[in-house]
């Protein structure tokens, strides 16, 4: 497939994200952003960014404040950022984890490059998307399906808080790329057991007889196009559910068995580890945003990840028999798994301070030291 070239408005947020990350020392060597490039539409498409350093940090918490407050500087360069750049990045890793596929295949083969080592990328995208289907691909998919189907989706959470045009376009924009985009992903990589790039390629690609139509009215409705506008929202987000019934025909039952192909017994650890690297970030963006930026609903949206993590440590951590087990089962400890509030973050801060030695060993523990 021709690589897609990132639409100049992403070309230049991705360059100034890379100078205000430099200017404030966070020391990143990569930087990713989840989806392809032609899966950016502007002006509606946030870029969700993944961190890649040389190694582990000296202080995760410092570092933290370093990234929230060049997160903070590239927002309050244009007022478009708030939407743009609605949250600081999702997951942080060091290179040694990216090279020994840690990183879970279908996590990494939906990545872009936006600044490092373009031959290191493609080798770790090439290996992500040529390893065997496994349980983590199962899941993976799985999570994205069971996230928004039955009624989990609603158009209503999908804030207009940080959009600052066309807000029915915006709204068109959620159901088709928030909703059913990647619904429409998922269930094709889960019926052709491959790892789909991108909600673009999905909808183009992975047209069962019967579904054409329904994937050319997204694609065109994702896009904006002048045809496709006429469609409320709500009107949209009924054709959505129908289309959506009639692809999951099409995905095989849940039980099919899998394989565990060649995944590291790492990998689990990586990613929780990957993700809760980033949270002190997040969580001082929320709490202190610029003058004008709404953050209440992205602070409601942090307690699914929470869970997900404790619930993941908790696991691991199992009889507590190893090391990395009783570590495991200290930082699940300190994960909050109830609702989300400014109260629960500030509080969970001064926690995670107080307990820094933990936290710091957790996120820089290696997986050779968690399964030797």
């Amino acid at each position: 497939m021709a690589v897609v070239e990132a639409p100049p408005l992403y070309l230049g947020l991705g360059a100034l994200y890379e100078r205000e990350l430099d200017a404030h020392g966070v020391g990143a060597v990569m930087l990713t952003h989840k989806w392809q490039t032609a899966d950016l539409l502007a002006p509606h498409s946030d870029i969700d960014v993944r961190i890649l350093v040389p190694r582990a940090p000296a202080d995760w918490e410092e570092w933290n404040h370093r990234l929230a407050a060049a997160h903070t500087a590239a927002v309050g360069r244009e007022i478009s950022h708030r939407r743009l750049l609605e949250h600081p990045p999702g997951f942080a890793f060091t290179v040694a984890e990216a090279d020994g596929r840690l990183v879970s295949a279908p996590e990494l083969a939906t990545w872009s490059l936006i600044s490092g080592s373009a031959r290191d990328f493609q080798r770790w995208k090439s290996r992500a998307q040529m390893a065997p289907w496994c349980e983590v691909d199962e899941r993976f998919y799985r999570g994205i399906l069971q996230g928004r189907l039955g009624g989990r989706y609603e158009l209503a959470a999908d804030s207009t808080d940080n959009v600052v045009e066309d807000i029915a376009a915006y709204r068109r924009h959620c159901v088709a790329w928030h909703y059913l985009a990647p619904c429409w992903f998922a269930a094709a990589a889960l019926a052709t057991r491959t790892r789909c790039p991108g909600k673009t390629a999905a909808l183009t690609q992975w047209r069962p007889d019967g579904l054409d139509g329904y994937a050319e009215l997204f694609l065109g409705h994702a896009e904006d196009r002048p045809d496709a506008r006429p469609r409320s929202p709500r009107h949209l987000l009924r054709t959505a559910h129908i289309a959506l019934e009639a692809a999951m025909r099409r995905v095989p039952d849940a039980d099919r068995p899998v394989g565990q192909g060649e995944e590291h017994a790492g990998t689990g650890w990586v990613m929780t580890a990957g993700m809760l690297r980033v949270r002190v970030a997040r969580w001082l963006y929320y709490l202190d945003p610029p003058a004008g930026v709404a953050t209440d609903y992205l602070i409601r949206r942090e307690a699914k990840e929470l869970r997900a993590a404790a619930q993941t440590l908790d696991a691991i951590a199992a009889d507590e028999a190893t090391s990395a087990q009783r570590l495991a089962a200290r930082m699940a400890a300190l994960i909050p798994t109830g609702p989300a509030t400014v109260g629960t973050l500030r509080a969970t801060l001064s926690l995670w301070h107080r307990q820094k030695s933990t936290v710091q060993d957790f996120l820089s523990l290696t997986p050779d030291d968690v399964h030797p």
